[in-house]
């Protein structure tokens, strides 16, 4: 899954920017997310002669314009030979089949603007884009910054 995440980050024009390991991944999907909580990262694998042909990684997130939790699909990645077979149907199926079963209200996701096959792709499965909403990011330095306004305390939770 890994060689395909930097196979994905290539597609974007952003190799350079993946700093996850393989550790990294495995720690997130199978280790405690933190002591005393499971994981909070999943992810659905597509196999193809026994290797790992495609992926949705994702996590539980939550509306409070619904008051129900939903699916956040970080990425979604189908190898070049197996795009157009169903292969990236069935993994968004499978995750629209969980939140359907779990009674999430919702599968999200964000898609580079310039990435028409994948547009195409997920317009064709009925899904809206969303014009009004502009993603935003804080990392780095700038996070860090912000984080240093806070007060420290044992729990900023709730």
């Amino acid at each position: 899954m890994h060689r395909l995440i930097r196979e994905l980050a290539a597609y974007e024009e952003s190799a350079d920017q993946v700093a996850a390991t393989e550790d990294d991944l495995r720690a997130a999907l199978f280790g405690p997310f933190a002591p005393g909580q499971p994981a909070a990262v999943f992810a659905h694998v597509a196999q193809a002669g026994g290797e790992v042909a495609g992926f949705a990684l994702w996590f539980v997130n939550y509306s409070t314009w619904t008051g129900q939790h939903g699916i956040y699909l970080e990425d979604l990645y189908v190898t070049p030979a197996l795009r157009g077979t169903g292969t990236g149907r069935a993994l968004l199926a499978a995750l629209a089949r969980l939140c359907t079963e779990r009674g999430y209200a919702r599968l999200d996701w964000a898609v580079l603007d310039w990435n028409t096959p994948a547009l195409d792709f997920y317009v064709a499965m009925g899904a809206r884009r969303l014009s009004d909403w502009v993603p935003h990011r804080l990392e780095g330095q700038a996070l860090a910054d912000l984080a240093a306004l806070a007060p420290p305390a044992a729990s900023q939770e709730g």
